[in-house]
């Protein structure tokens, strides 16, 4: 079993996590939260409150890729 380092504060409906691999945040009301985490994936939860029934939809990484395309004569 590794070590886990994380730590968060909540400023209102912002809630920013400091871990090894950085600083993620989250932003949300009760039914709602969007979040970043810290190597960049994104992460949106609806939920009925109180009831423990969600749905996570997963996004894409904020991270870019090179592609280019190569044309050949």
């Amino acid at each position: 079993m590794g070590f886990i380092f994380r730590k968060s504060f909540n400023l209102g409906p912002l809630r920013i996590n400091f871990s090894k691999h950085g600083i993620g945040w989250s932003f949300g009301v009760p039914g709602y939260r969007r979040t970043t985490s810290a190597t960049g994936k994104k992460r949106t939860t609806y939920s009925i409150p109180g009831t423990g029934i969600s749905w996570v939809e997963h996004g894409k990484s904020g991270k870019k890729t090179n592609k280019t395309k190569t044309i050949q004569e």
